[in-house]
């Protein structure tokens, strides 16, 4: 399949479900997270499945990773990282610290937090893992598996400036209010792709646009939280 060349940023803004409420304090708290993720509801994601995008043949890669949630005197926020423009993959994008899975990892996890040390220097020493999110196949042929972890915030972030241009925080309280989910649509050939953006303003006034399957994984998150 020939996949389209696109600025995700410049696709139209389609109508979405505006009904759904904002989560209150209470479930942004680390408390209601790690109980959360440890016990689950009953509950459904919305979006865990994009391999309609790419070739059935292909063999799709195991990967992880780290949904890093900080635990700020402000409140939660999300740790994430802009990926350096000259990467074959993802080039340039928003995303979770993580990767490909390799022979030394016991585990999703292991990896998870492997990645996270090689990404952006921060160790398992400041990581309490609590939980996982619906594995998550995305467009580009990657298996993702989502690890929820709380953070304390004494670490010092030492990104590989061949992997990570940029590593910044976003309160979660802005990503878990629904007013802040765009949804964005590309059509190519016979086909259509809709998936979710999630803007968020940058000091200078530009934008950190997070979409794709790092904010599918969010929206997700909001679905756990609210169920």
């Amino acid at each position: 399949m020939r996949r389209p060349v696109f600025d995700p940023e410049q696709l139209p803004v389609m109508p979405s479900d505006a009904s759904l409420p904002a989560l209150d304090e209470a479930r942004l708290t680390a408390r209601f997270v790690r109980e959360r993720l440890q016990a689950q509801p009953d509950w459904r994601p919305e979006l865990t499945d994009e391999s309609r995008l790419i070739d059935a043949s292909l063999k799709l890669r195991e990967a992880a990773v780290l949904v890093p949630l900080v635990q700020r005197e402000a409140g939660l926020t999300v740790l994430l990282t802009q990926r350096n423009a000259s990467l074959s993959q993802h080039a340039g994008q928003i995303s979770f610290p993580g990767g490909g899975r390799e022979t030394i990892d016991r585990d999703m996890t292991a990896t998870a937090l492997r990645e996270t040390v090689e990404e952006v220097g921060i160790s398992a020493d400041f990581i309490e893992v609590v939980g996982r999110l619906p594995d998550y196949i995305t467009g580009t042929g990657f298996h993702v598996s989502p690890v929820v972890g709380l953070l304390t915030p004494h670490f010092t972030v030492q990104p590989d400036p061949s992997e990570v241009a940029e590593v910044f925080e976003v309160p979660l309280a802005f990503l878990m209010d629904p007013a802040n989910h765009e949804v964005r649509e590309l059509r190519w050939e016979d086909r259509v792709r809709r998936f979710y953006a999630m803007p968020y303003r940058r000091s200078d006034g530009g934008y950190h646009f997070i979409w794709g399957a790092t904010a599918g994984m969010l929206r997700n998150l909001y679905h756990l939280l609210a169920a």
